[in-house]
């Protein structure tokens, strides 16, 4: 199939997509070495005068910020302003540590200090952007943030380097640190460090610019009533260096470059080959699996060793109210960047689904999650046992197969796939320590779906 019939197909599964999870707008580029071979809006980046998404609008990009904070970092290192060993202490005054080892800026870098999320991005999103009710822990200073990280030294799970968690606060700490050594704020660090030189000129943290652009979205929120409402992008300086940068896909393309190019952008070298690819080499290993197997993370970016056959650097971001998705093949010098004014855009599978198709797949039928999902299709709708008895119904939340029964009070059933074949799909659902097996099974010629569980055989109607 040429790349163009390719991408045609995945431009109706997004519109498709969109209708379905309801995302306002979306934005999507394709770069190809130095190439952008594909970018294009979906949908609005304001629904109020129903204005276009384009390549160009300016979207929160969430903890893809955090590749940011690492390139700072690695930059400064080279520059021997800073070294990765350095123990955090040395430039903060962080208190909290194993007594093993010292938390090193190469933890923050990895998530692997030890220590759990401490919840100070999800305070400061809330109260910013109309999620939910606001938590009052002091966060306007400082000093707040080191007494919030110190006083959590109950927190500290295990020694650094043992393992993964994930940590806002961390990258945080980082974006002090880059302060210190350099005598700048954060902003002004990024943007003549990396901005300027990437020719990323709209990219921003600050709202004045955000908002003065002539191409940038609204946010919006999913009520749990399932409707989209506008609100506040969270514009905070404690949020910045984990997850605090606005930008475009057509932005993103030259910060790929950087990575298809090993360090350089328009002929200037802003990292060493060595100093860039350490950025993703596995670090650590991350305890969960994708449809793709194993994952592990390095710094500021999450490495995939087996999307179909090639290795995949990734990360993802959402604000709450804006999200999006980066990735690219260092060995095949592709790269995919997806943007959206909502929560969950959908980017990771979006931006998948365009490399996949790069690398000659058929995206749509190849990808595992969208085979996962077209295996369990034909479950989904309502049962019911001899003469309608008994009767519930099989739905989907996510990725998520439920059971809801008819009867009042009794709770929905979560099942978890265990082999899925193409006339038996067989899951199990947790029972106190077991578990507890239900079975579909699915006639091939006549597409008839009978369901067992225990003693009871559920036919769907």
């Amino acid at each position: 199939m040429a790349i163009q019939e390719s991408f045609a197909d995945l431009e109706g599964f997004i519109a498709n997509l969109m209708q379905e999870t309801k995302i306002p707008g979306l934005s999507v580029m394709v770069l190809k070495k130095d190439e952008i071979i594909y970018a294009r809006g979906f949908g609005a980046r304001s629904l109020e005068g129903n204005l276009p998404a384009t390549e160009n609008t300016l979207f929160g990009i969430g903890s893809i910020t955090k590749s940011f904070t690492c390139l700072a970092i690695q930059i400064l290192q080279e520059q021997r302003k800073l070294n990765i060993e350095d123990p955090i202490e040395k430039y903060l005054p962080v208190t909290i540590d194993a007594k093993e080892e010292p938390i090193r800026i190469k933890h923050l870098m990895s998530h692997t200090s030890g220590l759990p999320d401490l919840g100070m991005a999800s305070v400061l999103i809330c109260r910013h952007s109309v999620l939910t009710k606001e938590k009052m822990i002091p966060f306007s200073s400082d000093e707040d943030v080191y007494l919030h990280i110190n006083n959590a030294a109950q927190e500290l799970f295990s020694p650094p380097d043992k393992r993964f968690f994930y940590f806002n606060s961390g990258f945080l700490l980082l974006g002090k640190i880059i302060e210190k050594v350099t005598n700048q704020d954060l902003g002004t660090v990024f943007k003549e460090m990396i901005l300027q030189r990437l020719k990323m000129n709209r990219t921003t943290f600050e709202k004045e610019d955000f908002e003065k652009d002539n191409d940038h979205m609204t946010a919006y929120y999913l009520t749990p009533e399932g409707k989209l409402k506008p609100t506040n992008h969270p514009f905070d300086k404690f949020i910045y260096a984990a997850g605090g940068l606005l930008s475009s896909v057509k932005e993103l393309g030259n910060y790929l470059q950087l990575y298809l190019n090993e360090g350089t952008f328009g002929g200037e070298n802003v990292l060493s080959k060595a100093k860039i690819a350490q950025l993703y080499e596995p670090y650590i290993e991350r305890p969960l699996e994708s449809f793709f197997g194993k994952e592990s993370y390095g710094f500021g970016w999450a490495i995939t060793e087996n999307f179909f056959r090639e290795r995949l650097i990734s990360h993802g971001g959402s604000t709450g109210v804006s999200s999006g998705y980066l990735a690219f093949l260092p060995e095949k010098k592709l790269a995919c960047a997806v943007l959206g004014n909502v929560g969950n855009c959908q980017g990771g599978l979006v931006a998948q689904l365009f490399l996949a198709a790069l690398l000659g797949k058929e995206a749509l039928k190849e990808h595992p999650m969208l085979q996962y999902e077209t295996k369990i299709g034909p479950l989904l709708g309502e049962y019911q046992t001899y003469k309608g008895i008994n009767q519930l119904k099989v739905f989907k939340e996510g990725l998520t197969l439920k059971i809801k029964f008819q009867e009042e009070g009794q709770p929905p059933l979560t099942l978890v796939p265990e082999r899925l074949t193409e006339e038996e799909y067989a899951f199990w659902t947790p029972q106190g320590p077991l578990k507890f097996p239900i079975n579909f099974f699915r006639d091939q010629k006549t597409g008839k779906v009978d369901l067992i569980i225990e003693r009871s055989i559920y036919h769907k109607k």
